[in-house]
């Protein structure tokens, strides 16, 4: 197959992406140093929180076994994937730099490859950890975060996560044009209590029924809410009608632990199970969507966000310059550290205001996407 027009053929460029002794060379270098920065900064990182933990473990009588099993082996691997994106930076930025001291980069462009084919193998290694912290983060750390937060609860915290909730407002289901709308003013999960508890049902937009009560409790033997101190106003064509009580049965679908979630909860579901709860919260209308859709959202850009910080990194430090290795360490970590702050800001405007929680998710991807795509072009040819 011949040159067309001076530019490569397919079968050319197939051919020149095979992984070659320079390729493995630099996978080598970037999964060692890799692995080499998250065992570095994850002792660093667990023996600071066991120091600042051990009153406590020592004080409820923790047991090793629970300590070192329960807690730490499922507290290294969640910690690991929350911060790949960074240790994947400064794993670059920290070999690149190396290499381009000893003048390894030169050498490799001077024999004729192209700064973009040397990307490749630095793409491949970032394609592995972006998948490998893909299936940990959806399908095995939401699960190891059950065990986490259960050993938290029994031997670190002074007191369980759950609190009171307050201004709880739901939509339990839609039938036949009705709409059952639900809230509380407060609700207690300890005693599985609420208070100033209304139901209204409308019918096609009209309020026909609404059911106020001063509490309402679950009875955990029934698996039923009972309003206690009610009165129902009942309104159709032919006027109101209103029927007070000490207490009545509802026909309430939702459970206590749809009242009681704790924030934390989110990072315990698998991605199915994520997927099928913000379908649920959809439907009742649920002030805790945004929450959910912003954790949907994160665990995909999150590994996406390894191959955005690969080539920042590579563009920054593949040019010898002034102050070597610690100068681009710097600028490395000054710009990893704003990735994440402003991805924890993006994230609070998407809960506390009007911006969509995967507009919040990927602004910090595309700008620092055009930040890296401004870096390959001042990058050394």
């Amino acid at each position: 197959m011949e040159r067309l027009n001076g530019k490569k053929t397919f079968r050319e460029v197939i051919g020149s992406l095979r992984l070659k002794l320079i390729d493995a060379y630099i996978i080598r270098k970037f999964l060692g140093t890799f692995f080499f920065c998250i065992v570095l900064i994850l002792t660093i990182a667990v023996v600071f929180d066991f120091a600042e933990k051990i009153d406590n473990f020592m004080e409820k009588q923790a047991p090793v076994k629970a300590i070192i099993f329960d807690y730490y082996m499922n507290f290294i691997p969640y910690f690991a994937t929350l911060f790949a994106p960074l240790f994947v930076f400064i794993a670059v930025i920290f070999f690149t730099s190396k290499m381009a001291v000893n003048t390894e980069i030169i050498a490799i462009l001077n024999s004729g490859m192209s700064f973009m084919r040397m990307m490749w193998p630095y793409f491949l290694s970032a394609l592995a950890i972006a998948a490998f912290t893909f299936v940990l983060t959806n399908f095995i750390i939401p699960k190891s975060n059950l065990i986490r937060m259960d050993f938290e609860d029994k031997y670190y915290r002074s007191s369980g996560r759950k609190v009171t909730r307050e201004d709880i407002h739901r939509q339990e289901f839609k039938q036949d044009n009705q709409n059952v709308l639900v809230y509380m003013g407060s609700y207690n999960p300890l005693s599985q209590r609420g208070q100033n508890f209304t139901i209204e049902k409308i019918d096609s937009g009209r309020l026909v029924s609404k059911l106020s009560a001063t509490s309402v409790i679950y009875d955990t033997a029934l698996h039923k809410w009972t309003a206690l101190n009610y009165y129902i106003r009942e309104i159709n064509g032919y006027g109101e009608k209103i029927t007070r009580g000490s207490s009545i049965d509802t026909t309430l679908h939702i459970k206590p632990s749809d009242f009681s979630r704790d924030p934390g909860f989110v990072g315990t579901m698998t991605y199915r199970e994520l997927g099928d709860y913000i379908s649920l919260l959809r439907l009742q209308g649920s002030e805790e969507l945004k929450l959910f859709l912003i954790e949907k959202h994160r665990r995909f850009a999150n590994p996406f966000a390894v191959f955005i910080l690969t080539l920042i990194g590579v563009s920054l430090s593949s040019r010898k310059i002034r102050g070597g290795i610690g100068m681009n360490i710097g600028i490395g970590l000054i710009l990893s550290f704003s990735y994440i702050l402003f991805l924890q800001f993006a994230s609070q405007f998407s809960l506390k205001g009007n911006l969509g929680p995967m507009l919040a998710m990927w602004i910090p991807n595309i700008i620092y996407s055009i930040i890296a795509l401004v870096l390959y072009k001042l990058a050394p040819k």
